[in-house]
Protein backbone atom coordinates (compact mmCIF):
# COMPACT_ATOMS: atom_id res chain seq x y z
CA UNK A 1 0.00 0.00 0.00
CA UNK A 2 1.50 3.37 -1.00
CA UNK A 3 2.37 6.00 1.57
CA UNK A 4 0.30 9.09 2.18
CA UNK A 5 0.98 12.63 1.11
CA UNK A 6 0.98 15.22 3.87
CA UNK A 7 -1.96 17.61 3.87
CA UNK A 8 0.25 20.62 4.78
CA UNK A 9 3.61 21.58 3.31
CA UNK A 10 5.37 24.21 5.42
CA UNK A 11 8.08 25.80 3.31
CA UNK A 12 10.62 28.53 3.96
CA UNK A 13 11.45 29.12 0.29
CA UNK A 14 11.12 27.70 -3.21
CA UNK A 15 13.97 25.21 -2.73
CA UNK A 16 12.26 23.88 0.40
CA UNK A 17 8.99 23.49 -1.55
CA UNK A 18 10.84 21.62 -4.33
CA UNK A 19 12.47 19.29 -1.82
CA UNK A 20 9.22 18.53 -0.02
CA UNK A 21 7.36 17.84 -3.27
CA UNK A 22 10.16 15.58 -4.52
CA UNK A 23 10.23 13.70 -1.21
CA UNK A 24 6.43 13.29 -1.21
CA UNK A 25 6.42 11.90 -4.77
CA UNK A 26 9.27 9.51 -3.93
CA UNK A 27 7.77 8.36 -0.62
CA UNK A 28 4.34 7.78 -2.13
CA UNK A 29 5.81 5.68 -4.94
CA UNK A 30 8.54 3.89 -2.93
CA UNK A 31 11.42 5.60 -4.75
CA UNK A 32 14.74 6.81 -3.35
CA UNK A 33 14.79 10.64 -3.10
CA UNK A 34 17.50 12.13 -5.30
CA UNK A 35 17.96 8.97 -7.36
CA UNK A 36 15.96 10.22 -10.36
CA UNK A 37 15.85 13.49 -12.33
CA UNK A 38 13.40 16.10 -11.05
CA UNK A 39 12.30 18.95 -13.33
CA UNK A 40 9.96 21.89 -13.13
CA UNK A 41 8.17 24.26 -15.48
CA UNK A 42 6.38 27.51 -14.68
CA UNK A 43 2.72 27.43 -15.76
CA UNK A 44 1.17 30.58 -17.19
CA UNK A 45 -2.35 31.78 -17.87
CA UNK A 46 -2.82 34.84 -20.09
CA UNK A 47 0.88 35.61 -19.76
CA UNK A 48 0.92 35.53 -15.95
CA UNK A 49 2.59 32.81 -13.86
CA UNK A 50 -0.08 30.79 -12.05
CA UNK A 51 1.79 27.71 -10.84
CA UNK A 52 4.63 25.29 -11.28
CA UNK A 53 4.54 21.77 -12.73
CA UNK A 54 7.04 19.46 -11.02
CA UNK A 55 7.97 16.14 -12.65
CA UNK A 56 9.89 13.21 -11.19
CA UNK A 57 11.33 11.10 -14.02
CA UNK A 58 11.40 7.66 -12.44
CA UNK A 59 12.48 4.22 -13.62
CA UNK A 60 11.24 2.75 -16.90
CA UNK A 61 10.10 6.15 -18.24
CA UNK A 62 7.64 6.62 -15.36
CA UNK A 63 6.69 10.27 -14.81
CA UNK A 64 5.16 11.37 -11.53
CA UNK A 65 3.88 14.92 -11.33
CA UNK A 66 2.76 17.58 -8.90
CA UNK A 67 1.26 20.96 -9.66
CA UNK A 68 1.61 23.90 -7.29
CA UNK A 69 -1.49 25.97 -8.01
CA UNK A 70 -0.86 29.44 -6.62
CA UNK A 71 -4.44 30.77 -6.58
CA UNK A 72 -5.53 28.16 -4.03
CA UNK A 73 -1.93 27.78 -2.77
CA UNK A 74 -2.10 24.00 -2.92
CA UNK A 75 -0.18 21.17 -4.54
CA UNK A 76 -1.96 18.40 -6.44
CA UNK A 77 -0.04 15.12 -6.76
CA UNK A 78 -0.57 12.72 -9.69
CA UNK A 79 0.63 9.19 -10.39
CA UNK A 80 2.06 7.96 -13.70
CA UNK A 81 -1.42 7.34 -15.13
CA UNK A 82 -2.66 10.85 -14.34
CA UNK A 83 -4.80 9.86 -11.36
CA UNK A 84 -4.66 12.23 -8.41
CA UNK A 85 -2.74 10.76 -5.47
CA UNK A 86 -3.37 13.55 -3.02
CA UNK A 87 -3.58 17.23 -2.27
CA UNK A 88 -1.58 19.37 0.13
CA UNK A 89 -1.99 22.95 1.26
CA UNK A 90 1.15 25.09 1.10
CA UNK A 91 2.18 27.36 3.96
CA UNK A 92 4.56 29.67 2.12
CA UNK A 93 5.14 33.41 2.23
CA UNK A 94 5.87 35.59 -0.80
CA UNK A 95 4.69 33.08 -3.42
CA UNK A 96 4.62 35.75 -6.16
CA UNK A 97 8.32 36.45 -5.61
CA UNK A 98 9.03 32.72 -5.70
CA UNK A 99 7.27 32.32 -9.05
CA UNK A 100 9.51 35.06 -10.45
CA UNK A 101 12.58 33.18 -9.19
CA UNK A 102 11.35 29.92 -10.74
CA UNK A 103 10.89 31.51 -14.17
Amino acid sequence: MPGTISTLLQCADLQDLRSQIQKALCDFNFLEPGAFPFTERVLTKQGQACGILFCLHGPRSVKLTAIWETVSNSVLFYDSTGHRQGKAEVDLNHQTDLLALAG
